[in-house]
């Protein structure tokens, strides 16, 4: 077994050596606090001044071919390490030293040594996203490339256009297209120049696969796991940081996370400004059974200025299709100054120049030089001329931009880069309507009367102009009531439903039930991924016994996924994330990245789903102010939101699906709903918080008609006849009904509106499951919900068997045919 040595280092004196080529490569056998120190060979000579080496190492590392050496460092363990080559060759030993030189940092070094040793093809990817010109900084890149296939990896080049529209609007989708033609042409052409072979490499789009369902759903699934603030620090360095970032900044590093598990590579290589980017993709992908991959980082060449060589920053670097006159005025017009770590000049030389030429030698003012080394100790001690060290530089770029050049350069090019490139661009990726500067709209007496009748009972919180232009068209107007399979379906759920029936009943009414599974997982996972389609099939089935008892007709279903997660829907969703803040979109109590894309999905609904007017309750009433907002901005007219009470849990606060103690589920039996209410808030003489009497306004009177007889015996008063609402909070004031019978009553209602329902459970037997997975029901009182469905509806509360609903389909939406 080979056995390479490790010898503690000090990397403070490490640091302090200009131009030193380290690879921190964190590995998990040695602990979270150690780091491993990787040295090329021409830096052999410093090793007496950073470690004690004896000769014999030296000697018999140099007899074993070995290119380079390891070191390692921790913050407490002073003992030496080692690291296990066991297995590879001496083939395989070259091989590594050609994939990890003159790297800055590798993550996973064990990953490549496993590899190496069972033969397997590596394969490695390169993004980079398609926004400014490419610029001589590729050149580290594509050097490194031509390593990667000296050592007979597969490479893949990605061209990010996704990536490029989400890193803050630094291109519009109308120029993605020319930008990414015109990328691969440059790009293939100074690779051409480098004398790297073409045809051991692979061209991919981003957006070739990254808005396809597949990728889109472990997008979302990866949302709900990583923090807002983990996301906002993985893009630090690559994303332009705001005080509220975009929604698009955050994405961004998920997007590239995921990229390997679809490109199906062993590791990526990226700039040392990726590093937190790969470190969250080391940490999260595998909570998606995704896979952890290596990493690989060259550093970054500081820009002429100083900064960090950009290709949106036009002073700062030099363009790959400059002519030779303007590469020399910005060489001559860079900062060049001795013994500075921003001279972009001298950190050319050193990742671009040696690297290239190697093993040749330079030659500045007359000297000949053969390593980065010896050139910036003469340079900082003034024996180079500032102008002799650009000189030199000025002839090494020209000559290769011109071979890229006479490779590229034709008519072609020329429209890529006036159609990618215009300097006059304006945002118009997403639609103007003329709907967005419209007045306020006279209606008739007629119009006036169907509009009040609509708004009644309602408060209209968006959208007047919207629906007062639609009445005034005559028009079918679409009402949409969005319902979030959070968890067991409530009571409250119900109540929207009364006011979608006195609206049919208008006429010119279509109705549409999303049942919103991407929101309620989005939603702190109150719906897990994978029982989303379960869940999704009970709640259509109590929608179909819903339907029947309020004589609801021709009311269709939709599931959210059904389309929420196709190609054009997607791209809307990352377009309106490039206008959205973080700020903007927290409207949730949530940690996640995911609940900031609840809004998003709700707005996008509008108008992809062509709705006029949404029903919701009154919690909904941020979203409704966001969706308002963001509408406007991209000029359309705010469509009418009706906001509803909202009725309250057993406990006072609002109904929730995942508050199963003490909201009222429709499958609860007589028993539970009576011991739920006989609980709850009901003081004599006292309206505030008085639970029973909400659920008589909200519900019974809503349901049952105005007017309620609550029997009691002649002791007691004898029966008492209610017409109203207004009559039943007169008489609770004045205390001449009793809360016990309030209560009794409320009891009474809700129990028998329920109990279709719950028979349409209890009615299936074990017969009709004799071809599913067994028996998988819930007890509901003395009814035994056997398995309705050949599968398990799994969720927070405990299985769930439903009967499998009788749709069909419709343009993408689920129709109603029959019921229970």
């Amino acid at each position: 077994m080979r056995i390479i040595p490790v010898i503690i280092v000090d990397l403070r004196i490490i640091g302090n050596i200009p131009g030193f080529p380290t690879i921190f490569a964190e590995s998990e056998s040695i602990g979270e606090q150690t780091h491993t120190l990787f040295l090329s060979n021409f830096c052999l000579k410093y090793s007496s001044c950073t470690a004690d080496f004896s000769a014999d190492d030296n000697e018999s590392f140099v007899d074993l071919g070995l290119t380079w050496l390891i070191f390692s460092m921790t913050n407490e363990d002073k003992s030496g390490m080692k690291v296990d080559t066991d297995g590879l060759s001496e083939e395989d030993l070259c091989r590594l030293n050609l994939i990890t030189r003159n790297l800055q940092e590798v993550l996973g070094l064990e990953k490549i040594i496993k590899q190496l040793a069972s033969k397997k093809k590596i394969h490695v990817y390169w993004g980079t996203a398609t926004t400014g010109k490419p610029h001589v900084g590729y050149f580290v890149p594509i050097r490194k490339i031509a390593d990667f296939l000296s050592a007979n990896l597969r490479v893949t080049i990605l061209f990010a256009d996704l990536h490029a529209f989400l890193d803050n609007l630094k291109s519009t989708w109308e120029l993605l297209d020319n930008r990414v033609l015109y990328y691969e042409k440059v790009v293939k052409a100074l690779l051409t120049a480098l004398n790297v072979p073409l045809d051991q490499l692979h061209f991919v789009r981003g957006t070739s696969y990254q808005l396809t369902r597949e990728y889109t759903s472990d997008v979302l699934r990866l949302c709900n796991i990583v923090t807002r603030r983990d996301a906002l620090r993985a893009g630090a360095e690559v994303v332009k940081q705001v005080a509220s970032p975009l929604l698009s900044g955050l994405l961004y590093p998920l997007l590239q996370a995921l990229d390997e598990q679809y490109l199906k590579v062993d590791g990526q290589f990226g700039g040392i400004d990726q590093r937190k980017i790969f470190i969250l993709a080391e940490e999260q992908l595998p909570k998606l059974k995704l896979g952890k991959r290596f990493h690989l980082m060259n550093p970054m060449v500081p820009g002429l200025q100083g900064s960090k060589m950009s290709s949106s920053e036009e002073n700062s670097k030099i363009d790959l299709l400059d002519k030779a006159d303007i590469v020399r005025r910005k060489i001559d017009g860079a900062i060049c100054n001795r013994n500075s770590n921003e001279n972009g000049v001298l950190a050319f030389y050193e990742h671009v120049l040696f690297p290239i030429i190697s093993p040749k030698t330079i030659s500045i003012d007359g000297k000949s030089y053969d390593n980065c080394q010896d050139l910036f100790e003469e340079y900082n001690a003034g024996r180079i001329s500032e102008t002799g060290l650009k000189e030199t530089i000025k002839e090494f770029i020209c000559k290769i931009l011109e071979e890229v050049q006479k490779n590229c350069m034709n008519e072609e090019m020329l429209s890529l880069l006036k159609k990618g490139y215009s300097k006059n661009i304006s945002d118009d990726s997403l639609p103007y309507s003329a709907n967005s500067a419209v007045d306020d709209i006279i209606l008739n007496e007629t119009e006036g009367q169907r509009f009040r009748e609509i708004t009644c009972d309602a408060e209209l919180v968006s959208g007047e102009i919207w629906l007062k232009r639609r009445i005034k068209e005559n028009s079918v107007l679409h009402v949409v009531y969005m319902l979030a399979p959070k968890g067991r379906f409530h009571l409250g759920f119900v109540i929207p439903f009364f006011k979608l029936k006195k609206l049919q009943l208008l006429g010119n009414i279509s109705l549409t039930i999303i049942l919103a599974d991407i929101d309620a997982f989005l939603d702190n996972e109150k719906c897990p991924w994978n029982v989303r389609e379960a869940r999704c099939d009970y709640y259509t089935v109590v929608l179909q016994q819903i339907f029947s008892l309020l004589d609801l007709k021709n009311v269709k279903i939709v599931r959210g996924s059904s389309y929420q997660l196709e190609p054009d829907y997607t791209l809307e969703m990352y377009q309106m994330a490039s206008k959205v803040t973080r700020d903007e979109a927290s409207i949730l109590n949530g940690v996640t990245l995911g609940s900031l894309l609840l809004p998003l999905y709700f707005t996008i609904d509008h108008y992809r789903m062509n709705i006029d007017i949404v029903i919701m309750g009154e919690e909904m009433r941020p979203f409704s102010e966001f969706s308002g907002q963001v509408m406007q901005r991209r000029g359309q007219q705010p469509r009418a939101h009706l906001l509803l009470p909202v009725l309250p849990s057993m406990s006072g606060n609002k109904m929730s699906a995942s508050d199963p103690e003490f909201h009222l589920d429709l499958l609860d039996t007589p028993k539970q709903v009576k011991q739920k209410i006989a609980r709850s808030f009901c003081e004599p003489g006292n309206l505030k918080g008085n639970i029973a009497f909400e659920l008589a306004k909200l519900f019974v009177f809503s349901y049952f008609g105005s007017r309620l007889v609550i029997e009691r015996s002649e002791e007691n008063g004898g029966n008492l006849e209610i017409n109203g609402c207004d009559e039943l909070e007169r008489i609770i004031v004045d205390e001449s009904l009793h809360p016990a019978d309030l209560k009794t009553i409320v009891i009474s209602k809700i129990n028998q509106f329920c109990e279709p329902i719950r028979m349409c459970f209890a009615t299936k037997t074990k017969a009709e499951i004799a071809n599913g997975d067994g028996d998988s029901g819930i007890s509901v009182g003395k009814h035994h919900l056997s398995g309705i469905v050949p599968r398990r509806l799994k969720d927070q509360q405990g299985d769930v068997s439903v009967p499998k609903p009788q749709v069909i389909l419709s343009n993408g939406l689920l129709v109603v045919q029959d019921r229970c």
